[in-house]
């Protein structure tokens, strides 16, 4: 988390929100706006989570968790150059899903119409999602796949990948305490 919060803290954007199940702790740095998750269920707290940065400041949005800790500042300015000249934008994951998805317009029915009814946390969520922003016919533009960290060999790779990373560096601490 901590990597990541560096790297959209490092990022150029007018507002930086966390949307948090729970309550910031001494990790939080400086310079966030904290908003509770709500709603059942992933595709709905995305929603909800656009709904609410959106909200005080109408301005293009990006959403990314915090399983992706080898994102960049410039991967970031990246996405937000993109919604320049798309609808949304989206960070494909190697296991299917999305690490990233960014919106242009504070338009409502927009936000939760891409979500809604996306199955999440299967190996095709990315391609539904894709699917869906076709159909609209939405401009979209794609960032690079990142993997994701959902298991001990996730880790090891998105470890390797980021060797100078704060998230490098716990895995390495734990040492052979991480499964094969």
């Amino acid at each position: 988390l901590r990597d990541t919060l560096a790297a959209v803290a490092a990022a150029p954007a007018a507002r930086r929100v966390l949307a948090l199940l729970g309550e910031p702790g001494p990790w939080l740095p400086a310079g966030y706006d904290v908003v509770p998750q709500r709603g059942n269920g992933l595709a709905e707290r995305l929603a909800h989570a656009f709904e609410d940065a959106l909200a005080a400041c109408p301005a293009p949005a990006v959403l990314i968790g915090m399983d992706t800790p080898q994102v960049t500042p410039g991967l970031l300015s990246e996405a937000g150059r993109l919604l320049g000249e798309h609808d949304v934008v989206v960070g494909p994951a190697a296991d299917g899903g999305f690490w990233l998805l960014g919106q242009r317009g504070p338009d409502p029915a927009l936000r939760s119409g891409l979500l809604a009814g996306v199955p999440m946390s299967r190996s095709d969520t990315g391609a539904l999602l894709l699917r869906r922003i076709r159909e609209a016919g939405l401009r979209a533009a794609l960032l690079p796949e990142l993997t994701d960290v959902d298991t001990a060999a996730d880790a090891r790779a998105v470890a390797a990948r980021a060797p100078s990373s704060r998230f490098a560096a716990a895995l390495a601490a734990l040492g052979a305490d991480v499964p094969a």
